[in-house]
């Protein structure tokens, strides 16, 4: 490894870079599951990124101390009493919330997000960085269902956050917050983003070769 991330970097890497959800394709089935509404969005986002942090940091602290051959159970002993603590918490404050996520706060466990994180970055780094990290991840994967929850919630129930929308507008298309309108909904977004990340590539691969772009005129005259 060339050096030690920076910590800006490893924090926002999970925004859009390497979002789980939309880049990474991580952690498709609370994805698309809970997203009938925004607020299971958060919930659902919110919950994962307190056992990122949490099981990345304790992850972090001990890797020195855990045998190879003994990693994974050990590091899903971590998750499990994270989401445990999770899931108590949300029982007894936020009741409604929990129901209606039911079982995909105890999945947390075997979410691939997670053990990804502990087994790429949290086990290779020290405590603050896999902080850093569980967070930049939790935000991105709660932005991305909060954002797909958004839409299908709008267009598919006509309301958001509670709030009426499109009572005189048009009538809601039930389909949205069907499975199939998950799909189109993710599908969609993950077409955009990576347009946009293309997009950013391309512009910064055309900053480094000094503003001009491959094959352009100029080059081919100064050669």
């Amino acid at each position: 490894m060339a050096g030690k991330p920076k910590a800006l970097s490893v924090l926002t890497n999970g925004f859009l870079k390497e979002n789980p959800t939309l880049r990474l394709l991580l952690g498709m089935c609370p994805s698309l599951a809970v997203t009938t509404l925004a607020v299971n969005g958060i919930g659902m986002g919110v919950a994962a990124t307190v056992v990122l942090i949490g099981s990345n940091v304790v992850i972090s602290l001990i890797r020195k101390i855990v045998p190879d051959k003994v990693r994974i159970p050990v590091f899903i002993t971590v998750i499990a009493g994270f989401v445990t603590i999770v899931k108590m918490l949300m029982e007894a404050y936020f009741p409604d919330l929990n129901k209606q996520l039911g079982i995909f706060i105890p999945l947390i466990v075997v979410n691939c997000i997670i053990l990804a994180r502990a087994e790429m970055f949290a086990s290779r780094n020290g405590p603050l960085l896999s902080a850093l990290d569980g967070l930049g991840m939790g935000i991105g994967f709660t932005c991305a269902l909060f954002i797909i929850g958004s839409v299908r919630e709008i267009l598919g129930s006509g309301t958001w956050m509670g709030m009426t929308l499109t009572a005189d507008l048009f009538d809601p298309a039930t389909i949205m917050i069907l499975p199939p309108g998950g799909f189109m909904v993710m599908g969609t977004l993950i077409a955009l983003v990576n347009r946009l990340s293309r997009k950013k590539e391309k512009a910064r691969s055309e900053e480094a070769a000094g503003g001009c772009a491959v094959g352009c005129p100029g080059c081919e005259k100064a050669t």
